[in-house]
């Protein structure tokens, strides 16, 4: 079992950036993929980036694409979300998770163990 604290929420405007972080303890962190989710009120939680356990392999839907970057340090035991060119409909609570696998998983009944969550509110 792997536990996950997220830090790095906060309020931004629009176009700002923010950098997510969440730390993990526990044996498997370097051998579990990683992903970061999001849920805003009312809405079902989703995936906005995952990275495989060595970092090769990245996951972006196509709402965050070319402004959220994924990335891992192992030796930290630490999983980073950096958010650029932030918007209003970024707004919500963001969670670290870990897989119960190495390789790249979207899904979230994929992800084991969760984060408390961080909340990012971004004003237009």
């Amino acid at each position: 079992q792997v536990q996950l604290v997220e830090s790095g929420g906060g309020l931004v405007q629009a176009g700002g950036s923010l950098r997510l972080s969440c730390a993990a303890s526990g044996r498997t962190f370097s051998n579990s993929a990683m992903g970061w989710f999001r849920q805003a009120p009312g809405k079902e939680r989703e995936s906005v980036a995952a990275i495989s356990w060595s970092g090769g392999n990245t996951y972006y839907p196509d709402s965050v694409k070319g402004r959220f970057t994924i990335s891992r340090d192992n030796a930290k035991n630490t999983v980073y979300l950096q958010m650029n060119s932030l918007k209003p409909e970024d707004t919500a609570v963001y969670y670290c998770a870990a897989a119960r696998y190495r390789s790249l998983v979207i899904a979230g009944s994929d992800f084991g163990s969760w984060g408390q969550g961080t909340q990012v509110t971004v004003s237009s």
